[in-house]
């Protein structure tokens, strides 16, 4: 299915904004899904013909050393490191050890290496907010706590951002006025948020979320604002923008950007995205910030695209999540499979960054073998 939408997009390339009602605004312009837009701001070519900046047969991504899902299924990974071990939280289908009660829920692993996981359980729904089911999660170590930012899942338009914390990385307590975040603007968005990306940056903290424009169909990033002493809670966030603040305008991005992921370096923030919907196929693409809140890609190709045939990623490389370890190395988890949505797997890259040439104070990432 294709079709043609208006949209608005921000000229990123020279950081303007307009900003009306407190609130950051894009500058607008038309355009057709799946157009080859000349104009779409980038700060860095792609090698001439490059399909993606990783090429999709590279061996890190060929023969991963990481390969992992409780039977054969789980997707949107978030990894945290808590008291000494790994954790990771994902999102994992119904479960038959539930009796079929329940959908989509968050699943847990643990891990001492980053490479082999131990599924510890998935968490079971105990607000009526999240009852048909909860996912894709986004875990944050913030004052000796793990907080679990997720989305209800399975009430279309009404999806929103929740929160729960826990002391031991398994427990978690929901917080009692969720949802905490859905974004208003009925003019740009229907009101739905998914795929929560949390993250402290400058002195307060920033929530991304995916939504979609009024008639559902297209996917676009919003973003809310924290005070740094807040508890994060419902009256907390503060929408940020009233347009997306990235859309999708390229053709490998199809109709989707979602699944934010951010970590800051030398005070800017970067952003790993995925582009396109799931299978379509869905790709890694690479954005960054000097704010939070205006981005410009970094290049109009996808930092990590989905394997040749054959390949376990054949159907796609999605639903980034960036990971930062103690000794300060990268590392980039995402799902694949090759299957069209049959199976999902989880996977990661070592991540390492070079200052990017001819252009100040820029770093861009390269896979590392291991």
């Amino acid at each position: 299915m294709s079709f043609a939408y208006f949209a608005q997009f921000a000229s990123f390339a020279s950081s303007r904004r307009v900003v009306r009602r407190g609130v950051v605004a894009c500058a607008a312009a038309l355009f057709s899904v799946g157009a080859v837009l000349a104009d779409v701001p980038k700060i860095l070519d792609a090698p001439e013909g490059a399909a993606s900046i990783t090429p999709a047969d590279a061996p890190a991504l060929k023969n991963p050393k990481m390969k992992w899902a409780p039977k054969n299924f789980a997707k949107d990974p978030s990894v945290v490191r808590f008291k000494g071990k790994y954790y990771m939280y994902f999102s994992i289908p119904p479960q038959e050890k539930d009796g079929g009660k329940y959908g989509w829920t968050t699943g847990i692993a643990t891990s001492d290496n980053l490479v082999d996981w131990t599924f510890v359980d998935n968490l079971l729904p105990t607000q009526e907010c999240v009852k048909k089911g909860f996912c894709a999660p986004c875990a944050r170590v913030i004052n000796g706590k793990v907080y679990l930012f997720y989305q209800s899942y399975g009430t279309g338009v009404k999806d929103a951002i929740c929160m729960a914390t826990s002391d031991d990385g398994v427990k978690f307590t929901p917080h009692p006025e969720n949802p905490i975040f859905r974004p208003n603007g009925p003019e740009w968005t229907n009101g739905r948020a998914i795929d929560a990306e949390v993250i402290f940056f400058k002195g307060r903290f920033l929530l991304y979320a995916a939504t979609r424009d009024p008639a559902g169909k297209i996917q676009k990033l919003v973003v809310a604002t924290a005070d740094a002493d807040s508890d994060l809670g419902p009256n907390a966030w503060k929408q940020a923008c009233d347009d997306s603040i990235l859309q999708p305008e390229l053709p490998w991005e199809t109709k989707c950007i979602e699944a934010a992921s951010t970590l800051e370096r030398d005070g800017k923030l970067y952003m790993f995205y995925a582009g396109g919907y799931n299978n379509d196929p869905q790709h890694i693409g690479l954005a960054v910030s000097d704010d939070g809140l205006a981005w410009t890609r970094v290049w109009d190709v996808p930092f990590i695209t989905n394997g040749p045939k054959g390949q376990w990623n054949a159907s796609e490389s999605g639903h980034p999540g960036v990971f930062v370890d103690d000794d300060g190395q990268t590392w980039l988890f995402f799902q694949g499979n090759a299957s069209k949505g049959k199976d999902w797997y989880l996977s990661r890259v070592k991540i390492d960054w070079d200052a990017a040439p001819g252009v100040d104070g820029l770093q861009v990432p390269r896979l590392v073998e291991e």
